[in-house]
């Protein structure tokens, strides 16, 4: 079978690339619009940034993470990590204990006066955002919602390995 001729000078043209349609830039830009949102609740009152917050978020939920971990654990880069992780320790918000087993590593944990409060006092404000959030959603889309990103965070780490 003969390949068809092109005119001579023609390039192809690359279809048009739809941004705005393109699913992670649709979730990027839903993750970012949501994160400056909630931000902008605690922003100002509590100076904190989204990193401080969500690692703040992680280690009210799990308690003794090393820096590494969280980065693991919330798909967030390492040295954002790091860095918020110092930012935080110097409010007095985190501490840092060493690993009685191995000493190389450093086990973060929300401070029990200043962290602590700051976390009860910012979490109400994010569950309030997230309440008006889905509140665009009928019980049914919720839950679809809920089993579509779950499915895709599955496939999205089994296409990363």
């Amino acid at each position: 079978m003969n390949k068809p001729k092109r005119k001579p000078g023609k390039a192809p043209q690359p279809s048009v690339f739809e941004l705005e349609l393109f699913l992670p830039y649709r979730l990027s830009l839903l993750t970012n619009t949501v994160s400056q949102g909630i931000a902008r609740g605690y922003r100002q009152q509590y100076d904190i940034s989204v990193t401080e917050w969500r690692i703040l978020a992680v280690l009210g939920r799990f308690p003794g993470l090393a820096a590494k971990e969280i980065a693991q654990r919330t798909a967030m880069d390492k040295v954002a990590v790091s860095r918020a992780v110092k930012t935080l320790v110097e409010k007095n918000l985190l501490q840092r204990i060493t690993d009685p087993t191995d000493r190389r590593r450093l086990a973060l944990h929300i401070t029990p006066d200043k962290g602590k409060q700051l976390l009860e006092e910012v979490v109400p404000l994010a569950r309030a955002y997230e309440q008006k959030l889905l509140s665009a959603l009928n019980p049914v889309e919720r839950t679809a919602l809920s089993s579509a990103i779950k499915k895709l965070q599955q496939k999205a780490t089994s296409l990363k390995a």
